[in-house]
Order: C-alpha cells, then sequence, then structure tokens
C-alpha cells in the first residue's frame, strides 16, 4: 500500500503527518526544527525523523520510507528555489518542496480566495485570489521576517543593551533579562552570536506579556512588530478581500493589535498548515497523472 508523508516545517519544530492516498491520516509526530534557509541538512533530517516517528505513531513503522510520496511545505524553501540537490539526498520515493505560505494559505483558507499571516518564530504572508497565489515577506530573519518572534525577542536583546548603556531608560522587563544573564552585557553578545532564530523566539512571548502588564521598553517593541504587521498586509490586502486569517504560535498576540482595516475581514483559519500539506499531497500524488 501506498502512503503519502505531509510535512509543516518550521522554525522551530517540524510536524509530520502519514496518510492514505485518499487523505485518511494514520500517524502524527514532531521533530526539530525546518528551515531551509538557516540550516537546510538539519531541516532534511527532521523531516526524515518526523517522518520514521509519524510511521511508529501509525502502526506501520516496517513501511520503508523509499516507498513513500513526500510533500514538503518549509520555512526557507523559498530563498533556494532549486531542491533537487536536497531531495536528492532524501530517502522518500518522490519529493515535492514547497515554501511554507503555500501550504499555510491551503490550511487556511481551502480553496477559496483571501490572505493569510504565519506569524511565529518566523513571517510571511500569503494569499490566493482569483487563482494566483499571493506572497509578502519570508526572506529569513537576517533581511526579513519583521513581527516575527526572532525579531521580537532580537529586538528585546538590543534594547536591553541600550538601557545597559544608558541610551534608553531602563524597564522591568530589561532589568529581568539583564538578571537572567548575570548582569552581565557580555553574555548577552555571546548569546546573540551563537543563537538560532528559535532561540531567540523563545522570548516573545514575555516581551508581549510584559506589554499587557505596561513596559515600556516591550510595548514600544510590540508597536514596531504591529507596524510592521500591519504594513505587510497592507501590501497583500487588495481593495474587496473578505478573508483574513493568522495563524503561527503568534497568531492570539497579533489578532486583537492590528489595524481596523484588518480587523473587518479577519475570520478564524479553516484548518493549520499540515492539514493543508495533506490536502496538497492528496492532489500531487493521489490524481490520476501522478
Amino acid at each position: 500500500m501506498s502512503y503519502i508523508l505531509a510535512v509543516d516545517g518550521g522554525g522551530t519544530q517540524c510536524r509530520a503527518a502519514i496518510a492514505a492516498l485518499d487523505g485518511t491520516i494514520l500517524g502524527r509526530a514532531t521533530a526539530g526544527s525546518a528551515n531551509m534557509a538557516t540550516d537546510p541538512q538539519g531541516a532534511m533530517a527532521s523531516v526524515v525523523d518526523a517522518a520514521r516517528a509519524a510511521l511508529a505513531a501509525g502502526g506501520i513503522a516496517e513501511t520503508p520510507l523509499s516507498s513513500i510520496h513526500a510533500y514538503l511545505g518549509l520555512a526557507g524553501a523559498n530563498v533556494e528555489p532549486d531542491h533537487s540537490s536536497l531531495i536528492a539526498g532524501l530517502p522518500f520515493r518522490d519529493t515535492r518542496i514547497v515554501e511554507d505560505s503555500v501550504i499555510a494559505v491551503r490550511g487556511a483558507l481551502g480553496p477559496n480566495d483571501g490572505v493569510m499571516a504565519v506569524l511565529g518564530t518566523g513571517s510571511v504572508y500569503g494569499g490566493r485570489r482569483d487563482g494566483k497565489m499571493l506572497r509578502a515577506g519570508g526572506w529569513g530573519f537576517v533581511v526579513g521576517d519583521q513581527g516575527s518572534g526572532a525579531r521580537l525577542g532580537r529586538a528585546l536583546m538590543e534594547q536591553t543593551l541600550l538601557a545597559y548603556d544608558g541610551v534608553v531608560p531602563e524597564s522591568e522587563l530589561t532589568r529581568s533579562v539583564m538578571r537572567d544573564y548575570g548582569d552581565d552585557p557580555n553574555r548577552i553578545v555571546a548569546f546573540g552570536t551563537t543563537a538560532r532564530p528559535a532561540d531567540f523566539a523563545r522570548y516573545a512571548p514575555l516581551v508581549f506579556e510584559a506589554a499587557d502588564r505596561g513596559d515600556a521598553i516591550a510595548m514600544a517593541v510590540v508597536a514596531g512588530a504591529v507596524a510592521d504587521v500591519n504594513a505587510a498586509l497592507g501590501a497583500i490586502v487588495w481593495d474587496g478581500c473578505q478573508h483574513l486569517c493568522l495563524t503561527g504560535g503568534l497568531a492570539p498576540n497579533y489578532e486583537h493589535r492590528l489595524a481596523e482595516t484588518f480587523l473587518r475581514i479577519l475570520k478564524p483559519v479553516r484548518g493549520n498548515a499540515l492539514a493543508g500539506a495533506v490536502e496538497l499531497a492528496v492532489e500531487t500524488f493521489a490524481s490520476p497523472q501522478a
């Protein structure tokens, strides 16, 4: 029997589902980060780990990976459009790699028109209008991902060091961060030198919580992030668009902070990115021409 592997790979974790060709999910699993922009080989290893764990969860652990059709929606897949060398190193029967916004749009909107924002460790904005795919952002932590958890965490570290130097006033949040690093700014610098996006993103919930308490530094960081999200949505939401969804771990923190223009069309997601990957995998591999 043939099986489909569907993957939603992000900067924090890789989620996988093993399904029959009709889309019936048999097993699910998670593995480590699967960001192709920051660690392509690590992403591929996470995909394989998640596949094996999903097969085990479905009670079909003995199924060889070489018999499986794989549909992978991965963060950072847009940065390097040629995936042939990575696909060649994977053990699956055949593999499709798409950027994570593709599966997120399908999961959030189904076959309908609209726009969605993925706001997690990274950020990307996508949509569909009259059958045409739309996209903004998603260029990675170093030069993009505005409004993401990674950028929020990095901004907090930056503001903490500025407060230490007396450039900006301290706040309870910056004092708390300094205490966590033994009041030694060099330790913060050392952290930032080796930290990956997911490491910075762990601080994002603290920033939102502190902003809700009225912490001045946190409020300024959040205000900047909200402005970035509004600007990105402004570039992709068209006049007359009636459907906007937010997804990703930070979505609940943004959904009441958006500009009124976007709040008016905000709707719940139809499903998550992994569900979108399963649907697209079925269309790709179970069709007569597949």
